[in-house]
């Protein structure tokens, strides 16, 4: 199977998850002009299945390092598969809940408030799990990144100042979705040899084999998980398997697209975290609500008309994520 073999590289593959992890709600936002986020959902799902499946036979089959995609499924004990699917069971809750705080908050509000609640607490959980890294200026890191969430609340507080009762409820679910969402890295991360990738442990995971069995875990939970959503929506009246099957091919990519783009975020995260180590990979990618911050502003225009005042503070808000994410990164390289 493909490796990394140097922090450099680590790094880069991370910097990739960051970009796909803060991307990929595009396809939502594309979606949900004629679709439901709960049907555009089992497309996204089904994206993530496939991509880690095409993932394991490519990448996950070549080279003589570690073991080869189906030799290594046939060899993992029933705790590491359980722990890896376990993980996707609750990124599949968190990640649903955090999409429907996307339809009613809006990208630039829902991402950076979600996936920032995730970082902090998920820094944690995986530092301690599997420590690896200068610990004060990884936490230092932090640090910055919850001041830039703070910055970049305040700034949405501002552009909803009549606070709608869908925006607060928005706003509820993505602090849930954030919480539930720190501790998926950590479950498949506990099925991986991280300390060597080259020759793992017996019945333990490959990055391949454990994102493969993730995505299997948010796929069947998606029956009640979406199901259940479906039928008792956040918001508007509820959808049906009918109205899914009669969307457009069209949309249908869309979602899967969605898929594949967060799908090779999270594989690359996995295969980074041999060499950064599991707090510092999902650091790095959880950087994304940046990226999602400059989607929503720059294309999605939801700061639209904003203020002086509320410019500077979405100013500092980069400002402060990225002297975050730069010492995330150092804490590693030594």
């Amino acid at each position: 199977m493909f490796i990394v073999d140097s922090y450099s590289l680590a790094v880069i593959f991370c910097v990739i998850t960051m970009l796909c992890w803060g991307s990929w709600g595009n396809t939502q936002k594309l979606a949900g002009k004629t679709w439901r986020y709960e049907l555009f959902y089992w497309d996204y799902v089904i994206g993530i299945l496939v991509f880690s499946l095409l993932l394991g036979f490519t990448l996950g089959s070549t080279g003589d390092a570690g073991r080869g995609f189906v030799e290594d499924l046939k060899q993992i004990s029933m705790e590491n598969y359980a722990s890896a699917f376990a993980g996707g069971v609750i990124f599949n809750l968190s990640n649903i809940l955090l999409s429907a705080s996307v339809s009613m908050a809006g990208l630039t509000v829902a991402f950076p408030l979600g996936v920032g609640i995730a970082l902090v607490l998920g820094v944690f959980v995986n530092y301690f799990g599997e420590p690896k890294g200068d610990a004060v200026i990884l936490f230092s890191g932090v640090a910055l990144v919850v001041l830039a969430i703070i910055f970049n609340a305040i700034a949405a507080g501002k552009m909803n100042k009549k606070g709608s009762s869908t925006n607060k409820k928005g706003i509820l679910i993505a602090i849930i979705a954030g919480v539930l969402m720190s501790f998926f890295y950590r479950f498949v991360a506990a099925a991986m040899d991280l300390n060597n990738f080259e020759s793992p442990t017996p019945a333990m995971a490959t990055p391949y084999s454990a994102f493969f069995i993730f995505a299997i875990g948010i796929f069947i939970s998606n029956f009640i998980i979406n199901t259940i959503v479906m039928k008792k929506p956040f918001v508007g009246t509820p959808v049906s398997y009918k109205e899914y099957f009669q969307g457009k091919f069209s949309t249908h990519m869309v979602g899967v697209l969605g898929g594949a783009i967060w799908g090779l975020g999270t594989a690359l995260s996995y295969i980074a975290a041999g060499k950064a180590g599991a707090a510092i990979s999902y650091a790095l990618g959880q950087g994304a609500p940046m990226i999602a911050a400059l989607w929503g502003i720059f294309i999605w225009k939801e700061f639209k008309g904003s203020s002086r005042t509320v410019n500077i503070l979405l100013a500092c808000m980069f400002v402060l994520f990225i002297s975050g994410l730069g010492a995330i990164i150092i804490s590693g390289a030594n």
